[in-house]
């Protein structure tokens, strides 16, 4: 637990680098892009569909109106549910410069030996993790609708089961460009890796604060990965 509120910490100052901050900028510009495409997208696919099904401008006096409000509320609900999905999709492609970033800082030995991965390994892997992520969160969701009438029971399965999808991500990010052989495994433990991605998927859950989540994460786990590195080194 001690490593983690370290390598938690170390990330959380290395934010302010300019290195860091430029890419935290990007992403953050990149993700705003991608979800307002996607929330007018959904908007209009959610208006065609109540219009099919019935809700027509004719069918009584403001159903248009009524139609595009519901059709924004349900956006709206929709695109919260999914913004951590899109939030660690972008930061997939800008994963590479985020660890770099922080080993060029605190591990120039390690970013060495370090392997750089190709533009079609990272999108290949940022959509591997959308989909893994979309498609867990679409399973647990008739469970969260069970849960509503509780009050917290959703936000915790939700945050449950994204807190072990984000921590084997974050991971991944940094262990890809060291392993040398598949069957490798990372220097975290599992303990470690799902109590960061539970960090992090708890403040992909708050405004504002769900912008710094995705960079952040992915300088914590570098620091946990390689701190664990030495440490299994060491011993």
């Amino acid at each position: 637990m001690g490593s983690l509120a370290t390598s938690l910490a170390l990330g959380l100052r290395q934010i302010a680098d300019g290195a860091v901050l430029r890419i935290l900028l990007k992403s953050i510009a990149v993700t705003i892009a991608v979800f307002v495409l996607v929330a007018a997208c959904g908007w209009f696919l959610l208006d065609w569909l109540l219009t099919a099904g019935g809700l027509e401008d004719t069918l009584f006096t403001g159903a248009g109106a009524v139609r595009g409000a519901l059709s924004a509320v349900l956006a709206i609900v929709g695109l919260w549910l999914t913004w951590r999905i899109v939030a660690m999709a972008v930061i997939q492609f800008y994963a590479d410069e985020v660890v770099q970033a922080v080993e060029a800082r605190y591990y120039p030995r390690e970013a060495q030996t370090a392997r750089d991965l190709l533009p079609g390994k990272q999108v290949r892997n940022a959509l591997s993790a959308a989909g893994r992520a979309l498609l867990a969160n679409l399973i647990a969701l008739p469970f969260a609708l069970v849960l509503l009438f509780t009050g917290v029971g959703t936000f915790v399965l939700f945050l449950l089961v994204n807190a072990v999808l984000l921590g084997r991500e974050l991971q991944d990010m940094v262990w890809l460009r060291h392993s040398h052989d598949a069957k490798d495994s990372a220097p975290v433990s599992k303990t470690q890796r799902f109590l960061l991605g539970g960090v992090i998927a708890a403040m992909l859950a708050v405004p504002f604060v769900n912008f710094l989540a995705p960079v952040l994460g992915a300088a914590s786990a570098t620091h946990l990965v390689h701190r664990g590195s030495r440490r299994k080194a060491i011993s």
